[in-house]
């Protein structure tokens, strides 16, 4: 899959296009993108997508997001997207007519038909939609909202910790994406070596706890919180990797949340939290990996 940041650095040639944000990939995403890979015939499967956030960009507050950027497009490759142009979204790019940003961003790459969920709107003031869009020539789908599927939703479930109920929502569990950096090493004495991640500042970080989860095919037992027995303030995102031993550092780890096990505390001693670690561990090992229809209640 090629990924570029201009539209001239795109072959112009036969496209369909799905445009959005697509913060996460969930469910919704996927059938607005599913809609564009399937006219593959004689057209090039492209997403044209937006970073940074649009809501950030304009009123300059923090969104939490669902996946960096990077992760994004991973996901956008599995679902079988050839092409991927990202606009970077600023105020300028929000002051652009609707025609004059699909002149720019959408006929310049050859885009054909283009597909989107309802409710899509683009341009200055919001005010382009896919109307506008067939009277430019452009053939154009739109894809029905699913009900109960949303960005907005999926933060609301984890930060109340819900992971299994946001993978119904993603299609996929919810994950922690970030760099191995070194910690306070505390993990190795108790032995249960951990890895401590760097995330990056606006990626959505579930409720502190204990979580039952893996990295790649690797079984994992994560801790997300300030490690309150050692009495600490600073949020941590520590994952203990089962059956596993060697260096990580400065690897970028995907770490897919199952399942919340236990809110984090402290323990009478030491010993007391090394039992409660083996404990979660052994709730690790029997985990079942989340999806569509895993909800909980």
């Amino acid at each position: 899959m090629s990924v570029v940041r201009d539209p001239a650095q795109l072959e112009r040639r036969p496209r369909a296009v799905a445009i959005g944000t697509f913060d996460g990939v969930h469910l919704g995403h996927r059938a607005v993108i599913g809609a564009a890979t399937e006219l593959a015939d004689g057209l090039t499967p492209t997403v044209v997508t937006f970073h940074p956030h649009p809501r950030a960009a304009l009123s300059g507050n923090r969104v939490e997001l669902l996946s960096t950027l990077q992760r994004r497009l991973e996901l956008l490759e599995d679902l079988g997207v050839r092409d991927v142009l990202v606009v970077e979204f600023t105020r300028e790019l929000a002051t652009l007519t609707p025609e004059e940003f699909a002149r720019a961003y959408l006929a310049a790459i050859g885009a054909e038909v283009v597909v989107c969920g309802s409710g899509f709107r683009f341009g200055r003031g919001r005010s382009g939609d896919l109307e506008l869009l067939r009277t430019l020539g452009f053939e154009t789908r739109t894809v029905p909202l699913l009900e109960g599927v949303s960005s907005t939703e999926i933060r609301r479930l984890a930060a109340a910790g819900r992971v299994e109920d946001a993978a119904r929502l993603l299609g996929r569990p919810l994950e922690v994406d970030g760099t191995v950096v070194t910690g306070e090493q505390r993990g190795g004495t108790l032995g249960f070596p951990t890895a401590n991640l760097l995330v990056d500042p606006d990626l959505l970080v579930p409720e502190y706890g204990i979580y039952a989860g893996a990295v790649g095919d690797r079984r994992a037992a994560v801790s997300i919180g300030v490690n309150p027995h050692y009495g600490g303030t600073e949020r941590r995102v520590e994952a203990y990797l089962l059956d596993w031993s060697g260096d990580l550092y400065g690897d970028r780890l995907v770490v897919e949340l199952w399942r919340r096990l236990r809110e984090e505390r402290a323990f009478a001693s030491e010993a007391e939290l090394v039992e409660q670690i083996a404990r979660d561990v052994a709730e690790t090992r029997s985990a079942t990996r989340p999806g569509p229809g895993t909800a909980t209640t």
